[in-house]
């Protein structure tokens, strides 16, 4: 129990769920709070209990007072009445699911499986340590959003490039839970499939189903769910049930009735909702009346099995409780049961028909009579009908030849409601949760009738764009392609199609792009828009080579150069299509230089050229993200040209073009690339401050809440090049946590930051975390980047740290040109004056032309250049020279260097530099040593 340090109550919170194993997105979701104010916790937490890392953190985080393990609070709902009896089948069922991993509740619709399940499962958590969650499937209408109510009950998110049963599968693989899946029977294909992948990858997760038949899954065990017992050592389940409800509505009941009431229960075979909606009528009908009630329609259970006969005695009991119903509230009853999830009175009114007052009543008398349930919401009050009686009241509407009427109007109310929620500023996420499901159940029913195609396509789109801004970004993309397969208008299609492309560059799916533009080329050409088709396929080609690590499929050459000859002759002279075209052919142009050993002299200018005109062509066309992607080409053209500050200049420019565009697809998957750009840019010209704002905007984006290597890559770099040990801290243990939720995927991208953090952790001296984050890197990249470019730069600072210059000296021998597709853009500055401070501090004998020639290099760079100015007054000897740049770092925003810079004046100075250093987080530093 942690005791000697003072933390806050939301520290105390946050310390609990990062022992409970919880992601810095799940704890923000879980606290209502965001990531980057969890990560200000985490931060503060290792500071105060002095220790290293997440992992030491975790093992810090409290006890109960019972010194048993910390367990974190089931997630289930409340149930608004008691749970009665039932003993030996929790036993029964608790033991079996103590004995296999997934055990399936089944039994007809009324037995009582949920509430079973629910009790079980709060008994039951104590015995996983991750947690236990609640996951109603009622208002799942497509088998393939499975995943994304388990993650929406679990509080995870979709991980661009995975799909959301990936995402849920890689975020509970280390976790020990239990899901409680109720009623799978109508999806019953797709829980099936989530729960081979779910079980199969994550060993000490357990399921626990309701279903009204078994799944058929491997490993499934099923416990048949049988009804309330009638009469058990003089003791009956359905009696207490029964006596229990009807006090509950204000009809206590006198105990010598038992026998009558077991009577009554018997009629209904135990099945608890009979039971309850019989026990509702007590205060209007009475025993007797109830009694004399079932007697007409339990005389027609004659025959079949005896579960045939309990399901027909709910619907028995149903067909006379609705036939007790006044006619109004009969009708009300029917036409709400068009909901899959709670609804409110104001919903009621609009999708029944009738005045509010009015249906409030209804709706009130429903509630009291057990056909509807009441609960309360930060909306107001809210009702929704059991599944079994919604069935029924579906089969009502069909019966009253209703049924095309109501779910007509509840798809009205649901494309009004998604209107709105298009305009919303204000909770947009709750009210999208609250009506997400009905939107889908509308949209589900609406695309197989030819009648509602219009309705349906309208649906689609809104639920795209919801879905997107939700960041559910697959079921978006399924939603896009809904809508174009919905549209009438192949045009409007072409632009769906467009949408679902963009889509996916946001969710790292780069062969969906391309199958997606294809498709959009089509659809242009069939609406008879050859240019529309023309910047398609341009387009095609460019996002193989813009997003080209996002491809499994790489494009090939000829294909890419068909592609360019097809769009240039079909967009003729349209400037849009002449502008796509442009952008293809300076994008080819790029690649061929990367892949080129040996350049022309001319290549680098040409490509330039090319790019160049690429942005005039696209900023003719008064599109900000045709000319982004075009400043995107130009950036690279530059940046391979040595050009760094053309490069950071091009960078920002787009950065502003795209900070007035509204958070399309297109416009998000444009801005998360600038903003990477615009980072990297900064660097380059040692524009820290610039670096970390742009880095922050990225780590901070929403749709990057789930991938945080991604999102905090080029974050960790700006920090560490900055000396801001802390921040790297912090940041270093949700790149990790996602890292290695993602499975440790090798990508060169990656590497900078884990070179970044080891070195963070060489500065502090931490050997272990050092040789850790060592590995990492080693797995994230092994490329010539790694060994050559920037792996070199990080490596020469920690040994120039060290004392060690001449090992230093010895890492960066290579001459700039020998490398220059590795330290070209971000680290060329870095490297050329990291090279000549080392041949400095090593007593290189080339010291002096080293230092000439970086001087001309990283001119404007204000780090770059104090690190040569500095290298230039050690060699001559020059104390106010040397002090001079110590200032400069500090304006640049570079504290470590500053204080590194004190060091080496020696004598007083040295003695400021070390403690500046110690403040910062940062061990002694070495002085040179030399042969």
């Amino acid at each position: 129990m942690v005791t000697e340090v003072e933390i806050s109550p939301r520290e105390a919170g946050v310390l609990e769920l990062v022992g409970a194993h919880l992601s810095n997105a799940e704890i923000a979701a879980r606290l209502c709070i965001s990531v980057r104010t969890v990560e200000s916790h985490v931060s503060s937490l290792l500071r105060k209990l002095e220790v290293p890392d997440r992992r030491a953190l975790a093992r810090r985080a409290p006890e109960p007072a019972d010194a048993g393990p910390s367990r974190p609070a089931p997630v289930l709902p409340a149930p608004l009445t008691s749970f009665v009896g039932r003993v030996s089948e929790r036993i029964e069922l608790t033991e079996m699911l103590k004995a296999h991993r997934q055990v399936t509740a089944a039994g007809p619709g009324g037995v009582g499986k949920t509430r079973l399940a629910l009790a079980v499962a709060a008994e039951a958590a104590g015995e996983y340590s991750d947690g236990v969650w609640f996951v109603d499937l009622v208002p799942v209408t497509d088998p393939d959003l499975i995943a994304t109510a388990v993650a929406g009950a679990v509080g995870l998110g979709e991980q661009p490039g995975r799909d959301m049963t990936e995402s849920v599968v890689a975020a509970l693989a280390d976790r020990h839970a239990l899901l409680v899946l109720d009623n799978c029977e109508h999806v019953v294909d797709g829980v099936a499939l989530f729960l081979e992948r779910l079980l199969a990858m994550c060993p000490r997760v357990a399921v626990l189903a309701t279903s009204r038949a078994r799944l058929m899954v491997p490993f499934e065990r099923v416990y048949p769910v049988p009804p309330l017992s009638l009469a058990v050592d003089g003791e009956s389940d359905a009696v207490a049930l029964f006596m229990e409800r009807a006090a509950a509505v204000g009809w206590p009941l006198d105990p010598a009735l038992r026998d009558q009431i077991a009577s009554i229960c018997e009629r209904l075979d135990g099945m608890a909702l009979a039971i309850e909606l019989a026990a509702a009528r007590c205060s209007t009908l009475g025993l007797d009346g109830i009694t004399a009630a079932l007697s007409h329609p339990l005389r027609m259970l004659t025959g079949g099995s005896r579960a045939d006969e309990r399901h027909r005695s709910v619907r028995g009991a149903l067909d006379w409780s609705h036939a007790l119903l006044e006619p109004a509230d009969r009708a009300l009853l029917r036409r709400v049961s068009v909901f899959v999830a709670p609804f409110t009175a104001v919903a009621a009114a609009e999708v029944a028909g009738g005045e509010g007052g009015v249906v409030a009543e209804g709706l009130a008398r429903l509630a009291e009579q057990s056909l509807l349930v009441v609960t309360a919401s930060s909306g107001g009050t809210e009702y929704r009908a059991l599944e079994t009686i919604r069935q029924y009241g579906v089969e009502q509407l069909s019966e009253a030849g209703e049924l095309v009427d109501a779910r007509s109007r509840h798809v009205r109310w649901c494309l009004a409601r998604a209107a709105d929620l298009a305009v919303a500023r204000e909770d947009r996420r709750a009210r999208f949760d609250a009506v997400a499901d009905d939107l889908r159940a509308a949209l589900a029913w609406a695309a197989g009738r030819p009648e509602q195609r219009t309705d349906a396509y309208d649906l689609a789109r809104h639920l795209a764009e919801l879905t997107f801004a939700r960041n559910l970004i697959g079921e978006s993309q399924g939603r896009y392609e809904q809508a174009a397969a919905l549209a009438d208008d192949p045009a409007a299609g072409a632009a769906m199609l467009r949408n679902a492309a963009a889509v996916a560059g946001c969710r790292m799916h780069g062969d969906d792009m391309y199958r997606l533009r294809r498709a959009a080329a089509d659809a242009a050409r069939r609406s008879g828009d050859p240019a529309g088709a023309a910047c398609d396929l341009a387009t095609v080609a460019a996002d193989a080579y813009r997003f080209s690590s996002k491809f499994v499929r790489k494009l090939p050459r000829e294909e890419a150069i068909a592609l360019i000859t097809q769009a240039r002759e079909l967009g003729g002279d349209d400037p849009a299509a002449q502008a796509a075209v442009a952008l293809a052919e300076a994008g080819r142009a790029l690649t061929e230089i990367g892949a080129a050993p040996d350049l022309n002299d001319d290549a680098v200018p040409m490509t330039i050229a090319r790019a160049e005109r690429a942005v005039e062509l696209a900023h003719r066309t008064g599109d900000p993200l045709a000319e982004s992607a075009a400043l995107d080409t130009l950036t690279c053209a530059q940046s391979w040209a040595g050009d760094t500050f053309a490069a950071a200049g091009t960078a920002r420019r787009r950065i502003t073009l795209l900070s007035s565009t509204p958070d399309t697809p297109a416009g998000t998957h444009e801005l998360i690339e600038a903003l990477g750009e615009a980072t990297e840019a900064s660097l380059g010209t040692g524009d820290l401050p610039g670096a970390r704002r742009w880095a922050r905007q990225l780590a901070d984006h929403p749709l990057l809440a789930e991938v945080g290597h991604r999102a905090t890559g080029w974050l960790l770099v700006a920090d560490t090049l900055a000396g801001d040990v802390e921040e790297v801290l912090t940041g270093s243990v949700r790149f990790l946590d996602a890292w290695q939720r993602a499975d440790g995927p090798a990508r060169s991208v990656l590497g900078p930051p884990a070179a970044a953090v080891a070195t963070i952790h060489g500065l502090r001296d931490d050997q272990d975390a050092w040789r850790e984050w060592s590995a990492v890197l080693n797995q994230l990249d092994p490329s010539p980047g790694n060994t050559c470019g920037y792996g070199a730069v990080f490596d020469a600072m920690l040994l120039l740290h060290r004392g060690q210059a001449p090992e230093a000296l010895e890492r960066m021998a290579p001459e700039p040109g020998e490398v220059w597709q590795w330290v070209t853009w971000i680290w060329l500055h870095w490297y050329v004056a990291l090279r000549a401070e080392t041949a400095v501090l090593a007593r290189s004998s080339d010291a002096g032309d080293r230092l000439a020639e970086a001087r001309t290099v990283v001119a404007g760079n204000p780090v770059a250049t104090a690190i040569v100015e500095r290298a230039q007054a050690l060699l001559d000897n020059d104390q106010e020279r040397l002090l001079a740049t110590a200032d400069a770092f500090d304006t640049a925003g570079c504290r470590y260097q500053s204080a590194r810079t004190l060091v080496l004046a020696g004598g007083d100075h040295a003695v400021r530099g070390a403690a500046a250093l110690a403040d910062l987080g940062f061990a002694p530093m070495a002085l040179p040593r030399h042969p």
